[in-house]
């Protein structure tokens, strides 16, 4: 499984939307086995779910979301935890 979680500077972004930064974990059996992160450019909220599921993410955990970006990553089969607060590491542990 692949998660995402909005980024800056070490702890979560609370808007998902325009976020400039992902911090991806590849977990397997319940551990965290990966920490890259990756770059991304806003371009509406059709293009975060697709940037995201062309990515093979399965759950967003983010801070503030709004309607449309929820809509898409439904749509998309992305999982979705908003309201995210702290360091990302430990919003994924």
């Amino acid at each position: 499984m692949k998660i995402a979680v909005t980024y800056e500077m070490g702890r979560y972004f609370s808007i998902s939307g325009h976020t400039e930064q992902f911090k991806v974990y590849d977990v397997e059996a319940g551990k965290i086995t990966g920490r890259p992160s990756c770059r991304y450019q806003w371009a509406g909220h059709g293009a975060l779910a697709g940037f995201l599921a062309n990515g093979d993410i399965d759950v967003l955990i983010c801070g503030g979301i709004g309607g449309g970006a929820r809509n898409a990553l439904a749509e998309a089969g992305i999982k979705l935890f908003p309201g995210a607060q702290g360091d990302a590491d430990a919003q994924v542990e």
